[in-house]
């Protein structure tokens, strides 16, 4: 891999999409609901979903990922990390070679290496016990190297109170061969969320993992086409909205929390919100603090949904507007 290759610059991400009809990411702990803070009605949606969502559209791509589910036999029996890396030939470099996403999320990889020789007393001692039927040394090394990813994310979160649905229904089976009737399924749901996650790329730690510009271009194109590639039952419907990259040009740099710069302007009770038509996000804080910020600023890379409303300081805005707003070189993007 080429060090020139390697990204030098730090970058935030805002990254927007909604859900109709659909649970984003339930909780295994509370019957698979979606996940709610209780004291806000906030949506939350793991970090951990997002990375899944993302690497499972990489794989799509026929992208090597480390961390999926593989089957070693047929009982179906799943790899575990030690049997993962093993793959590998507990080979870290080809694992952050082939990789990508520990090139960008990082992880811990359980590398076994063989053990270094013993000198010849220790070797004989261990022959005599091997005699005597005592249990000697495993022949490996076990030992575990933890690579910290340089994209991270917080906890995606809904721009606004949401409530959740509870339905019942009948299954396509009977319980049982003998039953004359079908099974009922139950299931919750949100009517609609606007959700917002917020990432930074940090140049150092991609040094460490080798995280690529051309890694960071799958990256988004992963965040935006994984999302629309959500197709099971439960995450069909998601639809991205609003992904923005802001990319520094000082080192060791970077403005943080821009995602808590956009509000959501409505009319409606924040629980009765289901469509794009029913609100328009503010974007005026974070326009402000861009143009104020933007001799730190190498460009900014935004691809908008056309069915998104903004607004700022009163009147409706653009993102085609972003560049002549602030002074800063702006790259619409398109997957």
């Amino acid at each position: 891999m080429k060090m020139s290759n390697i990204i030098s610059n730090r970058s935030e991400i805002i990254f927007l999409y909604d859900v109709k009809d659909a649970n984003p990411n339930g909780d295994p702990l509370d019957e698979n609901k979606p996940r709610i803070d209780e004291e806000t009605g906030i949506n939350i949606v793991t970090d951990v979903r997002l990375k899944r969502t993302i690497r499972d559209y990489l794989q799509s791509l026929n992208k090597e990922i480390f961390v999926r589910e593989i089957a070693y036999d047929e009982e179906g029996h799943i790899q575990d990390a030690k049997m993962r890396a093993g793959s590998f030939g507990n080979d870290r470099s080809r694992i952050l070679g082939e990789c990508i996403d520990i090139r960008l999320f990082g992880g811990v990889l359980p590398i076994v290496k063989p053990k270094k020789d013993k000198s010849a007393k220790a070797k004989k001692e261990a022959d005599a016990e091997t005699k005597d039927g005592k249990d000697t040394e495993s022949k490996e090394e076990k030992g575990a190297i933890t690579y910290t990813g340089p994209v991270q994310f917080k906890m995606g979160r809904s721009l606004h109170r949401v409530i959740i649905k509870h339905i019942k229904g009948t299954g396509a089976f009977a319980s049982d061969p003998k039953a004359t009737h079908k099974t009922f399924r139950e299931e919750d749901y949100l009517p609609y969320s606007l959700i917002r996650f917020y990432g930074i790329i940090n140049e150092n730690a991609a040094r460490l993992t080798g995280l690529t510009d051309d890694d960071v271009q799958l990256l988004l194109d992963g965040i935006w086409n994984g999302t629309k590639n959500l197709i099971t039952r439960t995450k069909i419907g998601q639809v991205p909205r609003l992904l923005l990259k802001v990319n520094y040009s000082k080192k060791n740099y970077h403005i943080g929390d821009l995602d808590e710069m956009l509000t959501l302007e409505t009319e409606l009770p924040h629980e009765n919100i289901r469509d794009t038509n029913d609100y328009k996000i503010d974007v005026s804080k974070l326009v402000k603090k861009l143009t104020e910020e933007k001799d730190n600023i190498q460009n900014i890379e935004v691809c908008a949904d056309d069915r998104m409303r903004f607004c700022r300081d009163g009147a409706a805005f653009s993102m085609a507007d972003l560049k002549a707003t602030t002074g800063i070189d702006v790259k619409l993007i398109s997957f």
